[in-house]
């Protein structure tokens, strides 16, 4: 029960990183990158299709992402979904290739992105900290029903406890990754 506990613990814990990466790669740099129009979804003859699912995403330079629609006639669409976008940027359409030009960035907007960057971070950890509060929880109910003796649950506590300090090092570490490459001009 206390190897399954735990396994469970950091399955939970490594999906917390993982969506932690995946918050933070949305998160706009300087430079451009594909990953930044993923979530983006277009209007394919009535379903909600990602963007890469309709059209190669490519880099044309490291300030210009672009978007070339494998159908001709999506080229509106596509840069319709790009255009009404969270991203505020204007895509520039040149024959069937939508181009989106990355503006640089402000000192005071890498400032506000930093600060976004904390934030997601302070959530990861929130996140970790609660399986791990879990977990606590579930080993004081072995013991509470005589499953494992008293040591058991102490040194399985203390196991946890250190999987939860390896996982906040990690957040740690790729926060001030993210935020190194948001300040980075």
């Amino acid at each position: 029960m206390i190897p399954e506990i735990k396994k469970t613990s950091e399955h939970k814990m490594e999906r917390t990183l993982e969506a932690l990466k995946d918050a933070l790669g949305k998160i706009r740099t300087g430079r451009a990158h594909t990953g930044i129009i993923d979530h983006i979804h277009v209007d394919y003859y009535g379903t909600a299709t990602p963007i890469n699912q309709v059209a190669s995403v490519t880099l044309a330079d490291s300030r210009t992402i672009a978007v070339q629609p494998w159908e001709k006639k999506m080229v509106p669409t596509v840069e319709k979904a790009l255009r009404d976008s969270d991203l505020g940027i204007n895509p520039v359409t040149q024959g069937d290739i939508i181009r989106l030009p990355m503006p640089a960035l402000t000192e005071e907007r890498r400032r506000d992105l930093t600060k976004i960057v904390k934030h997601e971070g302070e959530n990861a950890k929130v996140a970790v900290r609660n399986v791990r509060r879990d977990a606590n929880e579930h080993l004081k109910k072995l013991l509470k029903d005589h499953d494992v003796a008293e040591d058991e649950e102490r040194k399985a506590q203390d196991e946890v406890q250190k999987l939860t300090d390896r996982f906040i090092t990690e957040i740690d570490k790729i926060v001030a990754a993210k935020e190194t490459e948001v300040m980075a001009v």
